[in-house]
C-alpha cells in the first residue's frame, strides 16, 4: 500500500469513528440548550427561592417534571384516569381547536400504540403500479377498509418521518409479518441498505 493511500485511509477510518460521536455531542448539547431554556422560569423560581445553583437548580426541575409526567401516566392508566381524561379531551378540543392535531402528533412521534403506525402497523410491499409492474415499494400498512383498500404510508429515506400516502387495492399489498417496523426504518434511514436480508424470509416462504 502507498503511502498517499495509507494516508487517506487512515485519515477516512478516523473521520468515520469521530465524527458520530461528534455529531452526538452537538445534538446532546443542542438537547441540553434547549430543554434548560424552556425550564427557565422554573429554574429563576428554585434559584430564588432556594438558593440553589443554576446547574442543581436544573437538574430539580427536570426531575420534578419527570415526578409529575409519570404520576401523570399512571393516573391516566386507571379506570377513573381514563374517564377524567376523556372528559379533560373533550373540553380542551372544545375551546383549543388545534389542541387535537397538537396530541395526535404527539403521539406519532412518541409511538402512541393507538394512533402510531410506527409502533403498531404492518410492513409491506407494495406494487403500487399495479400488478402488471414488477416494481415494489416499503410501506407501513396504516388502515383497512371495508371495500378491500388499503392505506399505506410510504416512509422517504433517509427521514422516514415523511413519505406519501395510497390507497391500493388488497392484491398490491404483500404484507411480511416477520419484517419489524423498527427494523424497516433502519433500511428507510439507509436508503434501501439492507433490503436484501430484510425480505429474505418473506420471500422464502413464498
Amino acid at each position: 500500500m502507498s503511502l498517499k493511500n495509507f494516508i487517506r485511509k487512515t485519515l477516512f477510518g478516523g473521520i468515520v469513528v469521530l465524527l458520530p460521536l461528534i455529531i452526538l455531542w452537538l445534538i446532546m448539547k443542542w438537547a441540553f440548550y434547549f430543554v434548560t431554556d424552556l425550564i427557565q422560569p422554573l429554574s429563576d423560581f428554585v434559584i430564588s427561592n432556594y438558593g440553589f445553583p443554576e446547574l442543581t437548580a436544573d437538574v430539580v426541575v427536570v426531575v420534578v417534571i419527570f415526578v409529575v409526567c409519570f404520576a401523570v401516566g399512571t393516573i391516566v392508566s386507571t379506570g377513573i384516569g381514563k374517564w377524567l381524561h376523556g372528559i379533560f379531551d373533550q373540553y380542551l378540543s372544545k375551546l383549543a381547536p388545534g389542541y387535537k392535531l397538537i396530541k395526535e402528533i404527539v403521539g406519532q412521534f412518541f409511538g402512541d400504540s393507538e394512533s402510531s403506525p410506527f409502533s403498531s402497523g404492518e410492513v409491506a410491499r407494495v406494487q403500487l403500479f399495479g400488478s402488471q409492474c414488477p416494481t415494489t415499494v416499503t410501506a407501513i400498512v396504516t388502515s383497512k377498509h371495508k371495500d378491500g383498500t388499503i392505506t399505506v404510508f410510504m416512509p422517504t429515506g433517509p427521514n422516514p418521518t415523511s413519505g406519501n400516502i395510497y390507497h391500493v387495492p388488497e392484491e398490491y399489498v404483500q404484507l411480511c409479518p416477520d419484517v419489524t417496523v423498527e427494523d424497516m426504518m433502519k433500511s428507510i434511514i439507509a436508503c434501501g441498505a439492507g433490503s436484501a436480508s430484510l425480505f429474505t424470509a418473506n420471500r422464502q416462504e413464498d
